[in-house]
């Protein structure tokens, strides 16, 4: 969906939830320095459009257009009665538009009874709204866990499998981005790879960008998210071809521990976010050059982190140029195979070896010595060998090989 104010060349770094506690100019500063492109924020008042203007943070507002969230299928179904395309012309004839007025949050985890209605809504959307991009975010796969019995599957998917949800929003909305929530540390490792192979396959097929949301707090009180758990959400999900990441939550909004306190001040967590998201930009000048061409397992991953998981693990890969990429002494990584509108081929590198410790990657690669970025910054590129190199991976990191 084309958006006039939100540069889709850029990887693109969000986050949900600033609570009025804050939004004063110190606080909107503080997202620009810690990397924040844009914020879902409810109500987009005009003192907090103002700020982020100046500061050149997107806001994506909920409370613009009405309000629908899937629940527990409750609804299912029941949004085109409840949410007819009137209620979108009547938000258009009396929206008070602002230079920071980036999207528009059309809802949160719908059923996959209500995809055909949300087709329509894209297309009003684009009629309406041309200016602003139409922002929806879907339900993870563990919407349907495993204890669910069949109905209960559907009441909250609206569709009897993961695939089917995913593969009907495909089929019902004309977006061209598929975005979806995933709280990895409050669920399993091996769920989080098996939603993001499902998700990139279908973005690959249908020629959609992949977009999520990623977890910087936590479900529970006495849990806070490590920098190295921050690291291995965010670079996983750009080694299956994520162009933007959102975390969750900067204030107040759910769970707990959030980037910062109910009074306003930085926990723990905002050192982290400035670190990472430091790190995603410098890599992402780089790695958005590129497209998702396919995604590989490589080596020895533990058992539990592939449990459930409908790709096997590969010794080794060629990926275009490269040949035989793998990890040394069997080391376990995940590898994203991209390519440039000029031919040119990189790898993103994922560690998935959850030894906690650094590993290497070798690979065989004619012609000109490649370069390596490290968590954003130059990583030296040993050659071993006639074309044969070998690159250092960092526990929890991510590696772009081009």
């Amino acid at each position: 969906m084309s958006c006039e104010r939100l540069d889709r060349t850029r990887l693109l770094i969000g986050t949900y939830c600033l609570q009025p506690y804050a939004r004063s100019e110190a606080h909107v500063r503080a997202l620009a320095d810690a990397g924040i492109n844009y914020l879902c924020a409810t109500p987009a008042d005009r003192n907090l459009l103002d700020l982020c203007e100046k500061y050149g943070i997107g806001v994506f507002a909920t409370g613009v257009l009405p309000a629908w969230w899937g629940g527990d299928g409750d609804n299912a179904g029941t949004m085109a009665s409840s949410v007819p395309v009137s209620l979108y012309e009547e938000a258009a004839r009396n929206l008070e538009d602002h230079p920071a007025l980036w999207g528009l949050d059309m809802g949160d985890e719908p059923s996959a009874l209500d995809f055909p209605h949300y087709g329509r809504l894209f297309e009003a959307v684009k009629r309406l709204f041309p200016r602003h991009f139409p922002y929806l975010n879907l339900y993870p796969n563990y919407a349907s866990v495993p204890e669910n019995t069949a109905s209960e599957c559907r009441s909250q998917l609206g569709a009897p499998t993961y695939q089917a949800y995913i593969d009907e929003y495909a089929r019902c909305v004309g977006s061209d981005y598929i975005c979806y929530d995933y709280y990895m540390y409050s669920t399993t490792v091996a769920g989080a790879y098996e939603n993001l192979r499902v998700v990139a396959d279908k973005c690959r097929e249908t020629g959609r960008d992949l977009w999520i949301v990623l977890q910087v707090n936590s479900n529970r009180p006495a849990e806070w998210m490590s920098l190295s758990q921050l690291r291995h959400q965010a670079y996983t999900a750009l080694a299956f071809g994520a162009r933007s990441v959102n975390w969750a939550c900067w204030t107040a909004g759910w769970w707990h521990n959030q980037v910062l306190d109910d009074a306003g001040h930085p926990t723990q967590q905002y050192p982290k976010m400035c670190a990472v998201n430091r790190e995603l930009h410098a890599l992402g000048e780089r790695f958005m050059r590129y497209r998702n061409q396919s995604t590989h397992f490589v080596g020895a991953i533990p058992a539990e982190r592939l449990a459930g998981v409908n790709q096997a693990a590969e010794p080794a890969v060629n990926a275009g140029a490269f040949r035989d990429v793998r990890g040394e002494d069997g080391f376990g990584a995940i590898i994203g195979h991209m390519t440039a509108p000029d031919g040119a081929d990189a790898l993103m590198v994922a560690d998935a070896s959850g030894r906690g410790e650094a590993g290497c990657l070798l690979f065989r690669k004619a012609g000109k010595k490649p370069a390596a970025l490290l968590n954003g910054l130059p990583a030296p590129v040993l050659r071993v060998g006639e074309d044969v190199y070998r690159v250092r991976l960092e526990p929890c990191s991510g590696l772009l090989i081009e």
